[in-house]
């Protein structure tokens, strides 16, 4: 009977053993609980840690440089970027291969720009040798047209070089009319295993020609490396001329015999610009040729990649430190500001009676209801060397005209205006606090002897350190990010990182250097926050 009991109350009332029935209902409610707050966490994932991936992934990616110049950064393999003099002839070569590919994919502007961040006048060293890597081999071009008529017509490397199939479905479409659908270009298996470089160069040509101009191959003339390139394989392997049949075969045969112009790369560049001829810009392109660098981090902490290893950035580009240094200053000083100026502000709303105190409260939050930089602007006129608080001060008498106090375009302009938009930041917290600290705690200390000192420091002031905590590190995390107004305030001694950091997203379009300023000034908040949880305790922040 016993037994029976027993077993009966370890059921459920559906006959399922309790402690199952009591797992799935856990299971139950906590998968209910995932669903109502899964959409803030999808929010949260997209806006917030998606961002800071890209950031940081941002901050490392240099992929551009190895898919602009692959041949050019595998021929600088096994060159040293410390040598004295500049790369063999096979170098300059890959590099003419590359930048014709990279000019009419309209890519080496982009790869000038990414590496005149390291060092300067790439850029406009790959921008004029662009316009002119496209006339190497005019000469060979113009050779192989009086050798033989028939290279001068684009029908004739198409059939040499373009599969037979894709050749019948090119004259299908284009006898259809239709101005989509255009087949894709094919090599013929023929030129891909007797002129593999030749076939190569020629494939970018004509995919390039159809997906970036949106033109036919069968209607356009190759670029003139085409050309040197067949000439160069042919003359070092004649019997690749064996592989073709008919008149192919022959004017691949007479190209073979015939005694035509060497394209000179080394020259070539030297004559477009003589940089080249020095080992400065391919040092540069083999020291940022990975596809992932830490240079734009490098770059953050005013350090740089040479030669030689890792070394300081000159002194008159020494900028970085001073403003991650200049920004932490500013934070600090603009935090204690408000925390001088709130506190007694945040008491006398916390001890007044409710009728004043809430047309106090009314004052504090009113700089909320004007935009920021509207009050910013009103600063900016009132702090001018002919503003109002210069000219009350030259009224009454405390300044002369010609002693007007300079107060705006320094940092003492930033810390002013920011102490006042911040100010509401620290009275909230320091008054939800003080608010709930019972007014009989300080009346007990002077009932017990204590002076008002006494009673402040020893009992009402520990109280309030949760609202300080609280106060503090919202204010500091607000200034430490702040950049509208340093920038219309601070002038060149007054900006944050955070303005350095805007510049390069919105003006110079360095991501890659904006993304790492922000990913270490990330760094260094979470280890000042680190330090603030090992002395004051986070657990000690609260807001009332």
């Amino acid at each position: 009977m016993t037994d029976h009991t027993a077993s009966a109350a370890a059921l459920s009332a559906d006959g399922m053993p309790l402690k199952r029935s009591l797992n799935r209902a856990l299971r139950r409610q906590k998968l209910r609980a995932f669903v109502l707050i899964a959409p803030l966490l999808v929010f949260v994932l997209f806006t917030f840690l998606a961002p800071i991936g890209d950031m940081l992934f941002r901050s490392v990616e240099n992929q551009i440089v190895s898919e602009t110049l692959p041949r050019t950064v595998k021929a600088l393999a096994d060159w040293d970027p410390a040598s004295d003099a500049p790369p063999g002839e096979a170098a300059f070569r890959a590099l003419g291969h590359d930048l014709v590919i990279a000019v009419e994919r309209k890519t080496h502007t982009r790869l000038g720009s990414r590496l005149n961040y390291e060092a300067s006048g790439m850029s406009s060293l790959l921008r004029s040798t662009g316009r002119d890597v496209e006339d190497i081999g005019e000469d060979v071009s113009a050779a192989l047209g009086a050798l033989d008529p028939a290279w001068t017509e684009a029908a004739t490397w198409v059939d040499l070089l373009a599969d037979p199939a894709w050749i019948a479905e090119q004259a299908a479409w284009s006898a259809s009319g239709n101005r989509s659908g255009e087949p894709a270009f094919r090599l013929s298996d023929t030129a891909s295993s007797a002129l593999p470089d030749t076939a190569e160069i020629y494939g970018s040509f004509a995919r390039i020609t159809q997906q970036e101009n949106d033109r036919s191959p069968t209607r356009q003339d190759p670029w003139h490396l085409v050309a040197i390139t067949l000439v160069e394989e042919i003359t070092a392997t004649p019997s690749a001329a064996q592989a073709f049949q008919g008149d192919h075969a022959l004017r691949l045969a007479a190209i073979a015999q015939a005694d035509l112009p060497a394209t000179d790369f080394v020259a070539a560049f030297g004559a477009s610009n003589d940089r080249w001829a020095t080992p400065t810009p391919w040092a540069v392109i083999a020291m940022y040729s990975a596809p992932y660098t830490p240079g734009y981090f490098l770059n953050a902490v005013d350090l740089g990649k040479t030669p030689d290893g890792i070394a300081p950035r000159p002194v008159e580009e020494q900028v970085y430190i001073l403003l991650f240094l200049r920004t932490m200053w500013l934070s600090l000083t603009i935090t204690g500001l408000c925390l001088l100026l709130g506190y007694p502000v945040a008491w006398l709303l916390a001890n007044l009676p409710s009728r004043q105190a809430n047309l106090l409260m009314i004052l504090v939050l009113l700089p909320f209801w004007t935009s920021l930089l509207v009050r910013t602007s009103a600063w900016k006129v009132l702090l001018q060397r002919q503003g109002v608080i210069n000219d009350v001060l030259v009224w009454i008498g405390l300044i002369s005209d010609d002693g007007r106090l300079v107060m705006i375009n320094n940092q003492l302009g930033t810390i002013i205006a920011m102490t006042h938009i911040l100010l509401p930041f620290m009275i909230l917290p320091l008054y939800s606090v003080m608010k709930t600290i019972p007014g009989t705690y300080m009346r007990a200390a002077k009932s017990l002897g204590a002076n008002d000192w006494s009673a402040f420091w020893r009992v009402y002031f520990p109280q309030s350190v949760p609202g300080i905590a609280a106060g503090s590190i919202l204010v500091f995390i607000l200034a430490i990010g702040y950049y509208i107004t340093p920038e219309l305030m601070g002038g060149a001694r007054g900006v944050f990182i955070s303005n350095r950091i805007a510049y390069h997203i919105g003006t110079s379009l360095n991501w890659g250097l904006a993304a790492a300023l922000g990913t270490i000034l990330l760094l260094v908040v979470l280890v000042l926050y680190w330090v603030y949880d090992r002395f004051v305790g986070v657990k000690n922040v609260k807001f009332g």
